[in-house]
């Protein structure tokens, strides 16, 4: 089969394209587990049930069987599995309740296997942001919701919470949120700092909108509870930012890159330390992300920048702004690759991106070696193509 086909251009013309690389071999799973140096977690999408009867924009429709298959296959690959996260839609497609369901599904799957790495989203987003909503129900919410998570036996990742950046008048409301909520959790978690460029809501966090005064706050609160801290995930795509936090956190205390710009460099490291990985983007390049890693943990510097590298520019073009949009890029990669069989997300917000967009996805996907079929990829885009009159 020819692997050519006409794209879209910046321009609003069309040029040929063909697929020019071999695709990147996906690691074997070693005889006794994949072992790396860093602890990566990939941020996981959910599948949808494209022929449910339901109204796409208000009801929910996911494919479970599909959607843990999709986890099954990273945990194959030796990553552990962020669930319930931004990039399952959470917030934008994805309430408190569908979250459950997700969380209760996955924590099935993930007790039937010993290497089943998973921590699971919870935050506050049932409550709903408003004039009259107080810490105490910031609190509140928070309890309701880690409450549910240990109960299914499930490690957290505290997420950034939208009414508490609404409620909050002073740094102090976010030490009294954070210092009673990390009181009581049973075992140590990640703290998820969401930069405003995935969720405008969340401006202002931690009580400033200059970001290094901001991890003033963070940094005291998390090095103050450091015994309850695992580590801090923290997405504001800029690498000066993550390093200078990572070194004033408490030794005990991880950084978890959420940076998905720079997360090469970043999980690299210097001289003064290194990321882990927490990222929406090894959900796309998951066989990249796991062969790398290895690479890594045998001191292959040059290797994993080799295999890495490429994948930053399609990362880039992912995560571009209105960077909320990336759910997008992310699942329609995973629909050329084979791992779902329709283009659908829930909300439609398969329809945040354009048809240019998703075409410079293509190009990238394929200098990055991350099209795991490139017959089925070209079939697979000449469907979406047809649907906007490109034959």
């Amino acid at each position: 089969m020819t692997r050519s086909l006409r794209l879209p251009t910046v321009g609003g013309t069309l040029a040929d394209f063909t697929i020019s690389n071999a695709p990147l071999s996906a690691p074997e799973k070693p005889a006794g587990g994949h072992r790396f140096n860093r602890v990566a977690y990939a941020a996981a999408h959910i599948v949808v049930d494209p022929l449910a009867d339901n109204d796409p924009w208000l009801d929910r429709n996911i494919d479970w069987e599909r959607t843990i298959a999709f986890r099954e296959y990273l945990w194959d690959l030796g990553l552990g599995v962020a669930e319930a996260m931004d990039t399952a839609q959470r917030g934008m497609g994805l309430d408190w309740a569908g979250a459950k369901e997700l969380i209760a599904h996955a924590q099935s799957a993930a007790r039937n296997r010993s290497d089943s790495l998973i921590a699971y989203g919870a935050g506050t987003d049932h409550l709903q942001p408003g004039p009259g909503v107080t810490i105490d129900d910031v609190i509140r919410a928070y309890e309701e919701q880690i409450a549910y998570v240990e109960g299914q036996g499930g490690r957290i990742i505290l997420m950034a919470s939208r009414a508490l950046a609404a409620a909050a008048k002073s740094p102090d409301d976010y030490i009294r949120v954070y210092d009673r909520i990390l009181g009581q959790v049973k075992e140590p978690v990640m703290i998820h700092w969401l930069g405003s460029m995935f969720d405008p809501a969340l401006a202002g966090y931690w009580g400033s909108a200059d970001d290094l005064r901001a991890m003033d706050t963070a940094v005291a609160i998390i090095n103050q509870n450091a015994a309850k801290v695992d580590g801090v995930k923290i997405s504001l795509l800029s690498a000066e930012k993550e390093i200078i936090m990572r070194r004033r956190l408490d030794p005990a205390v991880k950084m978890y890159t959420g940076d998905d710009f720079n997360y090469a460099e970043l999980i690299a490291g210097d001289e003064q330390g290194y990321s882990h990985a927490l990222l929406g983007i090894f959900d796309a390049i998951a066989p990249a992300a796991s062969a790398a890693l290895a690479k890594l943990a045998q001191n292959d510097l040059d290797a994993f920048h080799q295999i890495l590298a490429p994948t930053v520019p399609l990362s880039r073009h992912i995560f571009k702004a209105p960077t909320r949009f990336y759910k997008t890029g992310v699942v329609f990669l995973a629909y050329l690759n084979g791992f779902q069989d329709h283009f659908q997300m829930l909300g439609g917000q398969q329809s945040t991106r354009s048809i240019q967009h998703l075409s410079e996805l293509f190009r990238l996907s394929d200098a990055a070696r991350v099209l795991r079929d490139p017959d089925l990829a070209v079939r697979r885009m000449k469907t979406i193509l047809a649907t906007v009159g490109i034959d």
